[in-house]
């Protein structure tokens, strides 16, 4: 019993050589990998920074002949440092478990990966170091490990404004742009209707965000192939499975480690940054004008 209570609180690596079976297994590690992120389910916890410690161990294939102390036959460390970073990038998030899962699938997208260990410690939450562990082999994410390895599509953006979406055209738009080969992903803005009016600018951009979606709500109820989205995965199952979304844009906005410039009103703006979040193929503005700045193809259409 004490050396279990022992190997509980060892490094991954001692965990690991404890559940190796029968055969030994090569593996790289990084140790005490602390970076300063936003995390948490808490509000306290949005807006501010915290250490956040790393310990990953993976387990590789052997390589099954010489080295010749060639890197490229190798995991690199630099994969697991990516990995971390790739998916501190990517989104705000609320729990530690959601982050160590996600950097564990990426480690095994590695051909040589095997087996990950990954543990994450919050640092700054109290006396202690508060943390989860978690372990994950290639077969654990099965067919979808298959799925994030494929490129993700480059949808089309189009941006409706009220006048749009109250148009007679709205359908015909729609049924043209649902005929193209790439992903239809539609926006839209605030709604022509008093909004309450909040004295902090924090509360009012959530606010902005929760009237948007509003309207996309309604936009919704005008055509049935609409769905309403607001995460990434579910933005991505559609673009796969060829379903027409509205973007709710709360969650991937709050979330956003480099969000949008521009406040929720202006809501053109907002899709140009949606639409380079996307690595959208274009953006289509129907009713206003196109914003500033934007990286993508883009162009406006008339009402």
């Amino acid at each position: 019993m004490a050396d279990e209570i022992r190997l509980a609180f060892a490094h991954p690596s001692e965990r690991a050589i404890a559940t190796e079976g029968e055969a030994p297994r090569d593996r790289i590690s990084l140790r005490e990998h602390v970076r300063e992120v936003e995390i948490g389910a808490f509000q306290a916890e949005r807006g501010h920074t915290q250490r956040i410690r790393f310990d990953v161990v993976v387990e590789v294939t052997p390589s099954g002949g010489p080295l010749d102390d060639d890197v490229d036959r190798i995991l690199s460390y630099d994969r697991v440092t990516e990995a971390i970073s790739t998916e501190l990038e990517a989104e705000r998030l609320n729990l530690l478990e959601t982050l160590a899962e996600r950097i564990a699938e990426r480690i095994l997208l590695e051909p040589q990966a095997m087996r990950a260990f990954v543990r994450i410690e919050k640092l700054d939450r109290g006396p202690g170091a508060l943390g989860v562990e978690i372990v994950r082999t290639k077969r654990d994410f099965g067919a979808h490990l298959n799925e994030v390895a494929q490129p993700r599509p480059h949808p089309r953006i189009v941006y409706l404004s009220n006048a749009a979406i109250a148009s007679d055209a709205l359908v015909g738009w729609i049924d043209g742009f649902a005929a193209e080969t790439a992903p239809l992903i539609l926006c839209v803005g605030l709604p022509d209707l008093d909004r309450p009016q909040a004295g902090h600018p924090l509360a009012q951009r959530r606010v902005d965000l929760l009237a948007i979606e509003q309207n996309g709500w309604m936009l919704a109820a005008r055509d049935p192939r609409c769905k309403v989205v607001s995460t990434r995965t579910e933005l991505d199952w559609a673009m796969k499975n060829g379903q027409i979304c509205v973007w709710a844009p709360s969650k991937i906005v709050l979330d956003a480690t480099q969000g949008p410039a521009s406040r929720p009103r202006d809501s053109v703006a907002l899709a140009g940054w949606f639409a380079e979040h996307m690595e959208a193929s274009e953006l289509v503005v129907i009713g206003e004008s196109l914003p500033e700045d934007v990286t993508v193809p883009a162009r406006a259409v008339t009402v």
